[in-house]
């Protein structure tokens, strides 16, 4: 199959198809798998339960909605298209309730149910449970993990203006009705202790406090959401947001018997590569048939010095085209959700995400969802302790948790490699503060170290930060990079263990 088949129109975007799929066969048992991919970890993971199912030893293509969504059916809350003109119709009546940016990300990310069971902004009993438990507990008391507290904050103009109103509209930044939330609840935002059990601290230069907190409203609304209509970013990327829906129907057309999401918010480097690669290796040792990887770059909100989205989709591409990452088994798509940079806090609505998502397998790695400390000079958060977290987090008990290998540049073989302890003179870590800085100077880093086009995305794109940087004006920025195309190729890149942060 041509690479360029992998994110090649609306119909298959972001989705690589084999030419013949896979023989279905029937669905696994559940195994406890105890992390044997990667044995002496510590950790442990569960494959999902199929009652009736043969075991290990009849492994075949099976669905890969083999593992349910949490609260065992998945979340849509878009109002049908038939029903989308009355519905507008009815919220043009309504109390408005403005949204920012990060708002409106959270509304798609909720709405096309990546944190099923949740069917809205929380209300107080949801937000109390969220922010002290990092659960939520079901009407048949079973749990489910829910680690960050979706909310929306108002303030007291809004509240006004919403009066007894049991039901609100609310409006995008660019004043087009989006939503409607119903059976609404308003209660106070202690934004200090939201911040402080979230965060672990209160220090100023927290980048999500920052943009979505420290300005929101002295209140939070909660109440059932409808969404009007899919939301669209019209950035030249729409057609790579696969909601959780059209990803497990894809993996079950596919035939997949197991699912392994990497969620990374940097450019893919042959480090990360060597780490999907491996992990499906040893999935096929370990006898399944057919599984796939999802590459699952983060799409929402991030700090001013991350690498933009459409600069790692480009990147991403590159990496495919190369042939780093095999397309036939990588599906990219972009996954919605902001990012806090809470640490241990924060990786396990990652990792539920994937979940409801269907993925069956989620790698984690060395401080995930983490950043260095905004007022001193070391980690926010204990590099290990996300790995630990997630093989304890209550309501993750059937996802399978891979803790992946240490890996680095090898300069023996010149090439990235797992490190081995017992030559550590001939490693290199290339830190991601590294990378950037190489990419910067026009510095090229070992050869090996990240697939050449993949490399000249980066260093375009720096170059094009020091040409605004150099040529002041107050007017238009300029453009980073182009758009992707309607049909385009990605290759991969590896992955530095020292610094990786997903």
């Amino acid at each position: 199959m041509a690479v360029a088949k992998l994110l090649a129109g609306p119909a298959t975007a972001a989705i690589s198809a084999p030419t013949t799929a896979p023989a279905r066969a029937k669905p696994v048992a559940a195994v406890s798998l105890r992390n044997s991919l990667y044995a002496g970890s510590g950790l442990r993971g569960f494959a999902p339960a199929r009652r009736g199912a043969a075991g290990m030893a009849r492994r075949g293509a099976a669905k890969a909605s083999l593992i349910e969504p949490d609260g065992g059916r998945l979340v849509d809350l878009v109002v049908p298209e038939a029903a989308r003109a009355a519905r507008r119709a009815e919220a043009e009546g309504l109390p408005k309730v403005p949204i920012g940016e990060v708002d409106l990300e959270w509304v798609d990310v909720i709405g096309n149910g990546w944190a099923s069971p949740l069917r809205g902004f929380m209300r107080e009993h949801e937000y109390l449970q969220s922010l002290h438990f990092n659960s939520l507990r079901l009407d048949d008391g079973s749990f489910v993990n829910m680690s960050l507290p979706f909310v929306l904050a108002i303030n007291e103009s809004d509240k006004a203006a919403i009066g007894g109103s049991s039901d609100v509209a609310l409006l995008a930044p660019s004043g087009d009705l989006v939503a409607i939330l119903r059976g609404v609840e308003i209660y106070r935002h202690n934004k200090e202790e939201r911040i402080a059990r979230t965060w672990g601290t209160t220090a100023s230069g927290l980048p999500y406090v920052e943009k979505a907190i420290e300005r929101a409203g002295e209140w939070l609304i909660g109440g059932d959401l409808e969404l009007l209509e899919p939301i669209k970013y019209n950035d030249g990327l729409d057609q790579y947001r696969l909601t959780p829906a059209k990803l497990r129907a894809e993996f079950d057309r596919r035939g997949a018997d197991a699912v392994f999401a990497f969620q990374l918010r940097n450019p893919v480097h042959n480090g990360h590569a060597l780490l999907m690669n491996d992990t499906r290796r040893r999935l096929l040792e370990q006898g399944f048939k057919n599984p796939l990887l999802l590459l699952h770059p983060l799409g929402g909100f991030t700090k001013p010095d991350d690498v933009p989205l459409d600069v790692r989709m480009e990147q991403h591409r590159k990496v495919l085209e190369e042939g780093v990452l095999d397309p036939e088994t990588t599906i990219v798509a972009i996954f919605p959700s902001p990012m806090h940079y809470a640490g241990p806090t924060e990786v396990q609505w990652h990792a539920k995400a994937r979940l409801n998502a269907g993925a069956n397998f989620y790698i984690v790695g060395r401080d995930p969802a983490g950043m260095g400390h905004p007022l001193e000079n070391r980690d926010l958060y204990d590099p290990d302790h996300g790995k630990k977290v997630l093989s304890m987090a209550p309501g993750l008990e059937k996802l399978n948790i891979l803790p992946f290998k240490v890996a680095a540049y090898d300069t023996s073989q010149g090439k990235m490699a797992f490190f081995d302890p017992s030559r550590t003179k001939d490693f290199l870590f290339i830190s991601g503060t590294k990378m950037r800085t190489y990419a910067r100077t026009g510095e090229n880093p070992p050869d090996g170290f990240m697939c050449p086009g993949g490399w000249e995305v980066l260093v375009n794109y720096y170059k094009s930060l020091q040409a605004e940087e150099s040529t002041p004006s107050p007017r238009t920025p300029v453009t980073v990079i182009k758009r992707l195309p309607e049909k385009i190729v990605l290759k991969p890149p590896e992955h530095l263990p020292s610094v990786h942060r997903s």
